[in-house]
This record gives C-alpha cells, structure tokens and sequence, in this order.
C-alpha cells in the first residue's frame, strides 16, 4: 500500500501540471493543415475554445500549454479551412431537391422520361417542377417547344428551368394559365415564337409571367428546404454559403432558424434588387451576425450564354441577328449602383457578355474613382473583352467567377462567341491577376454543389471525364495554393468576412473540413473522386 503522503504529493504534482496548461474545448493532433494564412503555413494541430481556433502549431507545443477532455486524432489526415461558396442558391437548391432532377439529360425524350418518373412519384403535385434541361447536350441543340409536353403532360402545368437558371420551358396549360401569347412582351426578356405561336420557352425577364402565377412555398417549407440544402452543403464540406438573390422575408427566416439552432451552415445573403428591397435595407443597413453577413444586393446586367441571352460587344457567331439583350437598361443600372456608392452596401452584378462587362466596369470605376475597399463585385465575369480585363485591378472590383462553367460550356462556347473572342471567356488567371485574388464559387444549383469539381476545373480546366486532354484554354488555368484561397480566404475576403473566417488561424471561427486525401498533391484526375470525412463548423462536427 502507497504512503498517504506519496498519494498526496503525487496529487500536487498533477494539479500543478494542469494549472500551468490551459484547458480548452478540443485539440486536433496528428493533422497535415494547410491553414491558408497570409504565409499559407502548415501545421500538426490546433486548439479550439468557445467555437475559435485559440492556437495553431506543432504537436508538442500545444499539448505543452494546452488540455481538453476531447482530443481528435486525425493520423495525418490532411485539413483545410472550411470551404466557401459565394456565389450559390442556398435556398434555390432546397427547391431543387422537390423538383424532377433533369441535369445530365442527353435528349428532350430523357427529359421526359425523367418527368414522368418523377410524376409518378408525386401524383398529387399541382405544379410539375424540373430543373437542368441543357439543348447543347442534346443531338438537336435547338431549344425545345412545348408539344412533347403536351401530349405527356396534357392537364398539369409543367414548369422547367434551363440549368442556367435564365430560360424556362413550360406546356401549353402553363401559358394559358400564365395568359401568354405571340403578343406578350416583358423589356429585357424573349418570348421565342415559332410559325407565329410561343414555342413554350421564356428567356430571362419574360420567365416573369409565369413566376407570378405559381404558388410560392411557405415559410414552413422554406425551412425545410434550406435543412435539406444545408445536409448537401456540409457533407461536401461548405461551411460557408451564399444566397445569390434572396427577399427581405427569406433573410429574415434564415436569420430565425440560425438563432433558433435549426441551421448551422453560415450565409452570405446578397439581396435581389427591387424599390421594395432598397428601400427596406437602406433603412435597417448592412448587418453581420455569427452566421449571416447581410451587405450587398444583387444586380443582373443580362442573361445567360447557353440561352444567348448574355450581353455582347458583337452578335452571337452562331445566330448573327441578336446580340443578345441586358435585363435593366443602363439608367437605371447606373441609378442603383449611384445609391449603393453612397451606402455601406456592395454591389453584385450578374455579368456573362463582354458588353454588359464593359458597361458595369466601366459604371463602377466612374463612382468608385480608383483603389478602394468597397469589394464590389462582377459575378461570373464570364466573357471580358482584353480592353476591359485591367479595369479589375484598376478599381479593385473582384471577379467572382464559377470554375466549373468553363468546363461545362466549352463544347459549345466557341460556336458561340467564335474563335478568337472565346480567348477571352473563363480567363480565371487573368481576372485573379489584377488584384492578386479572385473568388470561386459553384452557382449551385446551376451547377454540382461540390467545391472540389470547382477546385478541379480551375487547375486541370477538364470536366468529370478529364477531357479535354491538356486541358481547356490552359493559359487561365489556376495553380493550387491560389484555387484553395480562392475557395476560401479570398472567398471570405470577397464576403466581407475575411476577420471572421476563412483560414485556420487564431481568433478565426473555427470552422474546418478533413478530406481523405491531399488535393495538394494528389494527380489531377484524383482530385473529384476526393470524399469529405468531416466538416466542423464553430469547433461543431456537423458532418
């Protein structure tokens, strides 16, 4: 039996050792983490306390200062910053998840074959709701009409949104509901018109008319979407997304169910522009909480290339009558981004064709003069004429661009824009040269909500095939260290948030995911089959 005076001083010994480290929540150890700081330094471990990284070094040194009753041993296991998205549908893919899934659809008959399985599955739907129908995937790649759908479909409306989310394709029920005819118009939108009838497709603002007339989800369902978009999000280790578009109501249901504990991920809500949102907002101004930064509106300059409804210097290569059309005229572009200059809010514009690039870089230099740290934003900045690429760099607007666009529209992005003018589409290394940075995102659900497509396509420039071999346009593709900035201190640093998060550093949020191998290192054609093993958010594990 041990002396009581041996059991005592062994005691002393043991509260002394504790008192001189200090506890903390968690310890990770034995971790290859790329933090993505300004050093882009690795580490073996970190510690987290009341949901930030409270410290981030080598094995020992932590475990010489610090203890926590849990410990997470990752043997090696590389860890990354949590991944952003800010460019994205949050609330958008949870409508998505209640729709007919038609992406991937190789012929109009698939896509009806999809719908009447979907169908089949939800008889009682009083709207029939699909989304992802591409014609240029299709032998035909003219756009469909609507007389498939109506033999299939006689009796129920039929709603389908072109995966670009900027053309919608409907049966006859739905414009006679909706009161469509060949003399229906909408200003920045296109009713298409065959032998003097609507042909059943609606391109950007003419998509309106049917809007209107479809019943809206409740809040009750719109929060059951968002938990179901966000169990996608965090599984593909998002930590972090973005409402590209969203009313006063839906921030403000967000905002409940963040404060409420029903959602976790975190939200960079941009506001759909309207007089109504304007004038709510600019009365309450920007505002940031733990999961939800509210600073910026959206705005749309114009359409989509798919449905040639992006804004061009020239006309299309392929249908030389139209250049296509911007969504608001110039006046009122520049009487929205004049109040905004004059505001805390930043401003996010919707850019596809080199004319309505040239036309908002151009507005925005005239109101921010010069260098600044406005952070206002070109979405998509997809087609950049040469002339107008130093514009970026000249006036600090940050190109928020979605690699994955380029390697699903280079089949037929030359045959839109021809070959010379294709050069300057997807120019991801020379936007992020103007300002040292650049911001990827997914615009999910247009495209696979997984970052690591986005991460693949900007350094390999190939789709899920690993095609084209060489890779596309390779003179724009991006190295690694700058994709993962660009997914996630750069993202947080375009989202006004770069304080908060964004790398693994001291006094960040202490949001992380685990993949099981190194997308660093591992051969290109690896990096999509790369799984999430866990996602952390708030020192949390969500995933």
């Amino acid at each position: 039996m041990k002396h009581p005076l041996l059991l005592i001083l062994a005691s002393i010994v043991l509260l002394s050792g504790c008192s001189s480290r200090q506890k903390v929540d968690l310890i990770v150890i034995n971790a290859h983490v790329y933090t993505a700081d300004s050093s882009f330094s690795e580490a073996d471990a970190f510690v987290i306390k009341d949901g930030k990284f409270l410290a981030v070094g080598s094995i020992k040194t932590l475990t010489d200062q610090y203890y926590a009753d849990s410990t997470v041993n990752l043997h090696d296991q590389p860890v990354y910053p949590g991944f952003y998205d800010p460019h994205s549908h949050f609330l958008g893919l949870g409508q998505v998840l209640d729709q007919a899934d038609l992406v991937g659809a190789e012929s109009y008959d698939e896509v009806i074959d999809r719908l009447k399985t979907f169908y089949q599955k939800h008889p009682n739907v009083l709207w029939l709701s699909g989304r992802g129908w591409d014609q240029n995937d299709w032998p035909d790649k003219t756009f469909p009409t609507k007389e498939k759908l109506d033999v299939a479909f006689p009796n129920v409306p039929v709603v389908l949104m072109r995966v670009d989310g900027h053309a919608l394709l409907v049966n006859s029920k739905t414009l006679r509901l909706a009161k469509i005819t060949a003399g229906s118009k909408l200003p920045g939108g296109e009713i298409i018109i065959k032998n003097g009838q609507p042909t059943g497709v609606l391109v950007d603002n003419a998509m309106q008319l049917v809007k209107r007339v479809i019943p809206q989800p409740d809040n009750t369902d719109k929060a059951r979407m968002l938990q179901a978009a966000e169990k996608v999000c965090v599984s593909l280790g998002l930590t972090t997304i973005s409402d590209a578009g969203i009313s006063p109501a839906e921030i403000n249901l967000i905002d409940s169910l963040h404060k409420a504990g029903k959602l976790k991920i975190r939200d960079y809500a941009m506001i759909s522009l309207g007089e109504p949102n304007l004038n709510y907002f600019l009365k309450r101004g920007p505002f940031q909480t733990d999961r939800l930064t509210v600073r910026s509106f959206k705005l749309y300059a114009d359409g989509a290339l798919g449905s040639r409804g992006a804004c061009l210097l020239r006309p299309y290569s392929d249908r030389p009558e139209t250049g296509g059309f911007l969504l608001l005229s110039p006046g009122e572009l520049e009487r929205v981004t004049t109040i905004l200059s004059g505001t805390g809010f930043q401003a996010n514009t919707h850019c596809i064709g080199d004319s309505a690039n040239h036309l908002m870089l151009d507005l925005y230099g005239k109101l921010l003069k010069g260098h600044n740290d406005r952070r206002w934003r070109i979405e998509h900045a997809q087609v950049v004429s040469p002339d107008d690429v130093h514009k970026f760099g000249q006036y600090s607007i940050i190109p928020s661009v979605q690699p994955t666009h380029a390697t699903s529209d280079m089949y037929w992005a030359g045959e839109r824009l021809g070959p010379i003018r294709v050069k300057g589409a997807y120019a991801f290394k020379d936007l992020m040269t103007q300002n040292k940075l650049i911001a990827f995102g997914s615009d999910f659900p247009v495209e696979s909500v997984n970052p690591l497509f986005g991460f693949h396509a900007a350094v390999a420039r190939q789709d899920a095939k690993n095609f084209p071999a060489g890779g596309y346009q390779m003179e724009n593709a991006v190295d690694r260290k700058s994709a993962l900035l660009a997914m996630t201190r750069w993202a947080a640093y375009a989202c006004f948030e770069d304080q908060l998060r964004g790398s693994i550093a001291p006094g960040k949020q202490a949001d992380f995911v685990v993949l099981d191998r190194d997308i660093m290192t591992v051969p290109n054609t690896q990096l999509r089959q790369t799984k999430v093993k866990q996602t952390w958010i708030g020192g949390e594990r969500v995933y």
